[in-house]
């Protein structure tokens, strides 16, 4: 398997590049702490903690200031979230959001401490990251559609794991035993390091989960990949079919990530923020990082950013209601 930079759209620029424009009027009006708290809500090991720290990485090479990573996980991003949300909108603090916290949560969690909508100022949307299905590289069955038929075969007997009850793996792998017609029991663990470590052991027969994750596994040939959720096959995994082509059309479930920070926060730092992790996103330095890591550079707008979280709010709370998910 080979992997290439993920290519960035001509209209991925353009908005890149107008969002550029405005940072010399938001550089006249604001000013960035010396010292910025990216805040992770997971534990370290995971998709979010891997991107998260590349991105710090590069922000603070550009602005010439110092970023601190911050893990805070539990509860499914919802301890770290919460304490954002608290936080003074100046610029210090700022947090690694991710499809779980900000669109997954609010339909698990009945008493969440934020609200992903009111809660937070969307600053960029950073990536988005196809979830691979892999099992162990012993498991029998060498495809998607022979795992299916397996499942089919012997329901309940294979199982799955994931980061926790109702993480973005939990609700994706709901999200094909719905579509598929498949039963398997759920292993929640506490964050996807330990979760993908049982799957390397064969305590576990899958996990459908973030490719960040997965990558090295995959490529070492002790996790065997068979499927990936987004719509297209991954530039990183050009070998491995895609879900909706293996005979469920329309299956789509990939993860994004984007950085947030509390709500409030002046208008002028909203627009340096977004023009300086585009910039991030269109060096060369973090296109090879994501690539490597098989995650999709996404610049885009924090109005653009806003709407995809609105959007995907009401259409993951469909999968949860109709799979009964609970948290923890």
């Amino acid at each position: 398997m080979t992997s290439s930079a993920p290519r960035i759209t001509r209209r991925q620029l353009v908005l890149a590049t107008a969002a550029g424009l405005a940072v010399g009027r938001a550089q006249a009006q604001a000013q960035l702490p010396k010292t910025i708290k990216l805040v992770v809500p997971f534990p370290p090991g995971g998709s979010t903690d891997i991107l998260g720290r590349a991105i710090g990485a590069r922000l603070a090479t550009q602005l010439g200031i110092t970023v601190v990573i911050e893990n805070k996980g539990g509860a499914a991003g919802s301890v770290g979230a919460g304490e954002v949300a608290r936080m003074a909108p100046d610029g210090a603090t700022i947090m690694m959001g991710h499809i779980g916290t900000l669109a997954i949560n609010p339909s698990i969690y009945p008493k969440l401490p934020y609200d992903p909508v009111k809660s937070f100022a969307p600053l960029a949307l950073v990536a988005r990251v196809p979830n691979v299905l892999v099992v162990n590289e012993k498991f029998p069955a060498t495809d998607f559609k022979a795992f299916i038929a397996k499942a089919k075969a012997e329901p309940g007997r294979l199982n799955y794991s994931s980061g926790g009850n109702g993480s973005a793996a939990h609700i994706t792998f709901e999200y094909l035993k719905q579509e598929a017609g498949i039963f398997m029991p759920h292993i929640p663990y506490r964050g996807a390091a330990p979760a993908v470590s049982d799957v390397l052991g064969g305590q576990v027969e899958a996990i459908f989960t973030g490719s960040p994750a997965l990558i090295a596994h995959i490529r070492s040939g002790r996790l065997r990949p068979l499927a990936v959720s987004s719509p297209q096959r991954m530039p990183a995994l050009p070998d491995v079919p895609t879900v909706a082509e293996s005979g469920y059309p329309g299956f789509d479930a990939d993860q994004w990530y984007g950085i947030v920070a509390p709500a409030g926060m002046p208008a002028p730092l909203v627009a340096l923020y977004n023009s300086e992790i585009n910039k991030a996103l269109t060096s060369p330095e973090v296109a090879r990082a994501l690539a490597i890591e098989g995650a999709v550079p996404t610049p885009t707008t924090p109005q653009a950013f806003s709407q995809l979280i609105a959007r995907e709010i009401p259409r993951w709370a469909k999968v949860i209601q109709r799979g009964n998910v609970k948290a923890d």
